[in-house]
């Protein structure tokens, strides 16, 4: 297997150009190690965002520290970023973002690991300054061209470009990937990632074809056969998808999307019959996602999952699919090149 550079892989200090979504409110551990070894780049996905600030903070740092047990190479943090009625970060959100850099303060060995911070949901803002100065490598994730642009005027150093199609929280205004991705590359200057609907090689030659510079995934991960952090109905759910299986529900930030279940039904009966307070129905939802995956409850809990599910038909091996992804773009790629030379 050669390597794939890009802009990317220098900046991160990885192999291959292919990264490992946030993916809250599960935990990611083992699947960040894994991708992390296989020469892509881990995330460690925050605890949940219902979680009281000094709880969550230890237990996202225990989740770090696992990561850099199980793995010597780079990887990164997500944290969502959330905001009340007044505007104000949520105190959750900006404990979790002084957790991650109070991490790589503290120990040497952290510091070499923890390259990058992903923010998503919502911008940062006053908090950018410190992420900057803490010597992480900000990535944030938008779903608009003119997000991209003011985030890349605000210093972040890698735009994640998620289309509509992606799992988990998605945007109130959908652009699809195909036309995000391009609109996003001709607009800012710094390294962008792909996220929505990529799963192979082809998908990874494409993002490329589009000005990426990687890919960014989730879904994918899910699916593998390494992946312990998951209960393995979750996966096999996500491989018996089929087109039209996913669905876009109201979550914690926003809109997000999963598989359609009995919990999306009892979801919207809830919202509809006012039955519970907002921070009741905050709670449910954090729940309903954590339950589904540690103890499998595809029907009572919520299954956020892109719509790239219908397309999923295996498990994978991350320490073979990561390599074996990136080479098989490279060989697309230099065919193109031929027929086009030739």
């Amino acid at each position: 297997m050669t390597e794939l550079p890009t802009r990317i892989t220098q900046l991160l200090g990885i192999r291959y150009p292919i990264i490992q979504e946030g993916m809250g409110p599960f935990k990611t551990s083992r699947i960040a190690a894994a991708v992390s070894a296989a020469g892509g780049l881990g995330t460690v996905s925050m605890p949940g965002m219902t979680k009281e600030p000094v709880e969550g903070s230890r237990l996202l740092r225990a989740n770090i520290d696992e990561v850099a047990a199980l793995t010597d190479r780079p990887f990164a943090v997500n944290v969502p970023v959330g905001r009340n009625d007044d505007g104000a970060i949520l105190p959750v959100s900006e404990a979790y973002i002084r957790a991650v850099i109070a991490a790589r303060r503290s120990d040497g060995a952290l510091a070499t690991q923890v390259v990058a911070l992903t923010t998503s949901a919502g911008f940062p803002g006053e908090f950018s300054g410190l992420i900057q100065d803490s010597g992480l490598i900000h990535m944030h994730k938008v779903g608009a061209t003119k997000h991209a642009i003011r985030a890349e005027e605000a210093g972040v150093d890698v735009i994640i470009a998620s289309g509509y199609e992606m799992g988990g929280h998605t945007h109130v205004k959908p652009v699809h990937t195909f036309v995000l991705v391009p609109n996003v590359t001709e607009a800012v200057s710094v390294p962008v990632l792909l996220s929505g609907g990529a799963r192979d090689g082809r998908t990874l030659a494409a993002a490329l074809a589009l000005g990426a510079d990687g890919v960014a995934m989730g879904t994918r991960f899910i699916a593998t056969t390494d992946n312990t952090d998951w209960h393995p109905a979750y996966a096999k759910r996500i491989v018996d998808a089929v087109e039209g299986d996913d669905v876009v529900f109201p979550a914690v930030y926003g809109p997000a999307r999963g598989l359609h279940n009995a919990a999306v039904d009892r979801l919207h009966q809830i919202i509809e019959g006012n039955e519970m307070t907002l921070d009741e129905l905050t709670r449910w939802k954090d729940e309903g996602m954590i339950r589904a995956q540690e103890t499998g409850e595809v029907d009572a809990g919520l299954l956020p999952a892109g719509q790239v599910s219908s397309a999923i038909t295996d498990l994978v091996e991350i320490a073979e699919f990561v390599p074996r992804m990136a080479d098989e773009a490279r060989v697309i790629l230099q065919q193109l090149a031929g027929v086009l030379s030739s």
